[in-house]
């Protein structure tokens, strides 16, 4: 996957569509991430045990498919997409506006 945890990226469609925000996990096999503050969902939740841990609606973040977002450059601090390029015998990512190595 051309994204990874900690890169910061824009949400190109739905409901929170141009919000920023880092990446905290990914989801592989589902081709999806989780974003922070980003896609919150409402979830139901039944009280366990006594009082410590309470019941109700709870706010979580969601995963979001990878198409919907794109990686912003750390460098040029825009919205790009990912290269790669071969420094040695390491492929690192690179920005395809300015060139400049990601990773």
């Amino acid at each position: 996957m051309k994204i990874k945890i900690g890169d910061k990226v824009k949400v190109l469609s739905g409901k929170d569509r141009g919000k920023t925000g880092r990446v905290v996990a990914l989801l592989i096999n589902e081709a999806k991430l989780v974003v922070s503050k980003i896609n919150y969902v409402k979830k139901h939740k039944k009280q366990t045990g006594n009082q410590k841990d309470p019941g109700g609606i709870i706010q979580v973040e969601a995963p979001i498919n990878r198409s919907k977002v794109m990686l912003i450059c750390p460098s040029c601090e825009k919205g790009t997409r990912v290269g790669f390029s071969l420094k040695g015998e390491s492929k690192k990512r690179t920005c395809k506006k300015c060139n400049a190595q990601i990773d």
